[in-house]
């Protein structure tokens, strides 16, 4: 298809250099696991830093919990850092350290669902894979569907009409390419429509940009229990910490949130001080 082959020769010329795309498996795979929810700004550095200490799966495999939260630092849903290292260590221990390029292995590594699983295959080892992210997702919605955004949750049609558009030959180079043209030019707001390779072709244009009815929703944060979990974070990271001493206004929130910081294997409470595992 001529467009996807537009879009591949765009991306040649227009991607970002990210020091992922020149990494090895294990690279790509700590940079999907980061860039889940989180703009690639702000895992950069953490990235760097990572590859740089732990720049194998065994590597990481021999740290602690308490070295692995740390260093995941503010990015955000730090459940990731531990699935992460989890990760690492069945890598390192099944698969003698090599990174699996098999669907059927990746998906059984915890924290790798169906959109990691195929990022990896494409990004990776440059095997096909059908990669429906939020960017790849708006821009097939808008070129073929004529809609603004797609639905909250991947469709079925809309699963198979993404696997017709992938290419015979350097499928990969169409994962990529058309991500970044969703980072890039087909933004989720003020869309750079002209500078687009699927500008002529676009349904959503051709069709005079009609708003779509899928209301985004917008993450709240203050006095949420994700600030209040954050705000215990900052503080074991720091040294343990006494439960009485974090700054938090509503006790029930504040022991709710301790809790769940626990069952998600986080952080240690022990007769009211708090600290990493």
């Amino acid at each position: 298809m001529k467009e996807v082959s537009a879009v591949i020769n765009w991306f040649i010329k227009n991607q970002r250099d990210l020091p992922w795309r020149k990494s090895t498996p294990w690279g790509v795979v700590v940079s999907e696991f980061m860039l889940q929810q989180t703009p690639v700004e702000r895992v950069l550095p953490i990235w760097n830093l990572w590859m740089k200490t732990w720049p194998t799966p065994g590597a990481l495999a021999k740290a602690s919990k308490a070295e692995v939260i740390t260093a995941w630092g503010k990015l955000g849903y730090p459940r990731r850092a531990l699935r992460l290292h989890e990760c690492a260590q069945i890598i390192d221990q099944k698969y003698d350290g090599n990174v699996p390029e098999s669907y059927a292995e990746l998906i059984e590594l915890p924290g790798v669902g169906d959109y990691t699983a195929n990022a990896i295959r494409a990004f990776a080892f440059s095997l096909e894979a059908n990669v429906l992210d939020t960017n790849i997702r708006r821009v097939i919605s808008r070129w073929k569907s004529g809609i603004e955004y797609p639905s909250q949750s991947i469709t079925r049609n809309e699963r198979e009409l993404a696997a017709t558009l992938i290419p015979k030959v350097n499928s990969h180079q169409w994962a990529a390419a058309s991500m970044e043209l969703g980072a890039l030019i087909c933004t989720s707001k003020n869309p750079l429509c002209v500078d687009c390779p699927l500008n002529s072709t676009c349904s959503w244009k051709n069709a005079g940009y009609p708003p779509s009815e899928v209301k985004k929703k917008t993450q709240s944060w203050h006095g949420t229990d994700r600030q209040c979990r954050g705000r215990i974070m900052d503080a074991v990271k720091v040294s343990p910490t006494s439960i009485n001493d974090i700054a938090w206004s509503e006790q029930s929130q504040l022991e709710r949130a301790i809790a769940s910081l626990v069952l998600d294997g986080l952080i240690i409470e022990d007769e009211g001080i708090v600290r990493l595992p």
